[in-house]
């Protein structure tokens, strides 16, 4: 059994995780702003779940969380942090302000939780932290998200760098990068300036399904994971010639 907190966790992925993760007898401090929903997806996800009503775009709500998931469950193995939000806006039509949200609810929030949990792996020898980042950060296949997909390529690298820092000096800390593709939650209808339509047949996971590699890779700590496997393949095609694999992009718009 390990202790695991979850941001982000009143709905889609969060939600879908604690459930998994309530479901094999995991001790879990739930984290979100909506306090009433939160305390629906404890309800569901076992009698060990407490609730921490939390923003996460504030350092100081962070810690508590961390504090609160320490008194209440005796430690932590597990640090998720989920929570994010998008954006519809191209690149060149952002303002300041929009960008600095994105930049504070998908990376700074991550930072905090990372700064705020990573003493106490350090104390206890070991643990885990968990980013969850976008397979958009790699591959620029939905630019009308730009400035989230701006937000998390800085989450992957953030994440990238804290981990060879660890590995250096406290190995049995795991830091893993989770990168779902699109997925059905709502998302897509949260995203500040709402979605345009997707084509059709743009493929797409159940919350469960990427969960469910989350799950995985809690059980079995890896660097990096992408909850549709298929999208590994597609991110390397990319990496081998950006400019080929972006014009033949562009000319399907």
């Amino acid at each position: 059994m390990k202790h695991i907190v979850i941001t982000g966790a009143s709905s889609g992925i969060g939600a879908a995780l604690a459930m998994q993760l309530g479901a094999q007898g995991h001790r879990l401090a739930l984290a979100a702003r909506r306090e009433a929903e939160l305390r629906a997806v404890a309800s569901r996800a076992g009698s060990g779940a407490i609730v921490v009503p939390t923003d996460v775009t504030s350092r100081g709500d962070v810690e508590r969380l961390r504090d609160r998931a320490i008194a209440e469950l005796g430690h932590v193995d597990v640090w998720v942090n989920n929570a994010g939000r998008g954006i519809t806006k191209p690149a060149l039509e952002l303002t300041d302000e929009e960008l600095d949200q994105m930049i504070t609810i998908n990376v700074k929030s991550a930072l905090y939780g990372m700064q705020a949990i990573v003493p106490h792996f350090i104390a206890r020898g070991h643990g885990q932290i968990v980013n969850v980042s976008s397979f958009l950060s790699r591959v620029p296949f939905a630019t009308f998200r730009s400035a989230y997909n701006a937000a998390k390529a800085a989450l992957n690298a953030l994440t990238a760098n804290a981990r060879v820092d660890l590995a250096r000096t406290h190995p049995g800390i795991h830091v893993t990068l989770v990168m779902p593709g699109l997925v059905s939650t709502a998302f897509q209808q949260n995203a500040i300036g709402g979605t345009p339509p997707l084509p059709a047949g743009t493929p797409s996971q159940s919350p469960d399904e990427a969960a469910a590699a989350i799950v995985e890779a809690i059980g079995h700590p890896v660097a990096e994971v992408y909850t549709n496997p298929q999208h590994a393949a597609v991110a390397l095609e990319y990496f081998k010639d950006v400019g080929a694999f972006e014009r033949q992009a562009a000319a399907r718009r």
